[in-house]
């Protein structure tokens, strides 16, 4: 919402909003919020609404705990899954200290000064997301089983497929809310789902990737369902990926996503842990066509970075590594970071890989396979180091 606080306080009496939800989240990007009346809202824009952040997980590693949620108006949605009569809206905060001072471990602000440093270079990134989930059936008791909702393949269609609708509420949801799903479908695994949506500047799909979880979670547990985002619900069967398009150009239109694929590739195994913070992130990464190795390829689906031959100017490049329980403001902030780093450098990126990596045996390098690894890695980091304060690298790493 593009508007002055003095019209979007009219917004709030003309729309007959009775409660917002002031949102933010975690160090590892699990979403909290603070809910507000109206007659707050005046004190959240002027001083920001105060919370204890010790409780927060991450939060807890700073010295002060006193904390403030400033609004940002421009993320402001209805819910649309709340009542018409008393509505209920959401907005995305800064997290500040009560002097103004910006709080260090708030992702959201460590992705905007990624957005902030690539800008001054005159360099400009988007992001799209695509996003796997499994559904499964809900005990009497209204709580997960591992019962699949359905037995269906690959984009199979009703009624093998059982999750159409719940994906066409989700969509239908998700644009309501100023998202825009580019498709959606069954995937590989017995109950498992994919929905895309289009790209936006980094910050947008990072807020929309919370938002995505959120309302996948809310639908599914409407229609009597539990909605797994994690990276390996069912052994033997795929994994769930977060799969992040990304495309980079400069201001004058010129492109250098080449360079910043380099970066990118230079830094992954540093940023693993990042990206796949859960010991269950390794049971996905090497199986099925899920990456294992530093590779890309224009046209072999397993490898880590995919730049699909596309027509037009519209070049891209697909990250495949990264899963669900990674923070989106983070993962975009070192995306970011990496790519500008080859960029800037004009790193030259490495010949592409059309075989299986898999056949070659250790002709490429490998991710990291374990989680004690990957934190390893990223402890040994001098780009971490320098990327990311250690409030927040420490609650990976250590």
């Amino acid at each position: 919402m593009d508007c002055t606080k003095e019209e979007f306080m009219q917004y709030i009496e003309e729309e007959d909003i009775k409660f917002i939800r002031l949102a933010f989240c975690d160090v590892f990007g699990t979403p909290k919020n603070i809910s507000v009346m109206p007659s707050d809202l005046a004190r959240a824009f002027k001083h920001g609404i105060p919370f204890n952040g010790s409780f927060i997980n991450g939060f807890a590693e700073t010295t002060r705990a006193d904390l403030f949620l400033h609004p940002d108006v421009s993320t402001t949605t209805l819910l649309p899954w709340r009542p018409d009569h008393g509505k209920v809206i959401r907005m995305f905060c800064d997290i500040k200290y009560h002097n103004g001072t910006p709080f260090e471990a708030d992702t959201r602000r460590i992705l905007k000064d990624a957005v902030a440093k690539a800008k001054s270079h005159g360099i400009n990134f988007q992001f799209g997301s695509r996003m796997e989930f499994y559904l499964f059936k809900t005990d009497e008791d209204g709580n997960p089983t591992d019962i699949p909702y359905d037995h269906a393949g690959y984009m199979d269609i009703a009624p093998l497929d059982k999750g159409e609708n719940v994906r066409r509420e989700i969509c239908l949801t998700l644009e309501r809310m100023g998202i825009q799903p580019t498709n959606s479908h069954h995937e590989a695994g017995p109950g498992q789902n994919e929905i895309d949506f289009k790209s936006s500047d980094p910050l947008t799909a990072a807020d929309n990737v919370s938002t995505f979880i959120t309302v996948v979670k809310t639908i599914a547990a409407r229609n009597g369902l539990y909605a797994d985002f994690s990276p390996k619900p069912l052994k033997g069967y795929p994994g769930n990926g977060y799969h992040i398009n990304l495309r980079a150009c400069k201001d004058d239109g010129s492109q250098i996503l080449p360079n910043a694929i380099a970066g990118i590739l230079k830094h992954i195994c540093e940023c693993t842990v990042f990206f796949n913070p859960k010991e269950e992130s390794y049971d996905r990464l090497g199986e099925g066509s899920a990456p294992r190795y530093v590779t890309w390829s224009r046209d072999h689906r397993s490898q880590l970075i995919r730049i699909p031959p596309v027509t037009g100017t519209h070049h891209y490049a697909q990250l495949r590594s990264p899963d669900a329980n990674s923070n989106p403001y983070l993962t975009n902030a070192l995306l970011i970071e990496a790519a500008l780093e080859g960029i800037l450098n004009e790193y030259e990126l490495q010949a592409p890989t059309n075989e299986d990596p898999e056949s070659v045996g250790g002709a490429f390098e490998a991710l990291p396979l374990t989680l004690k690894q990957a934190r390893e890695k990223a402890s040994e980091s001098e780009f971490v180091k320098n990327v990311l304060a250690s409030e927040v690298a420490d609650c990976y790493i250590k």
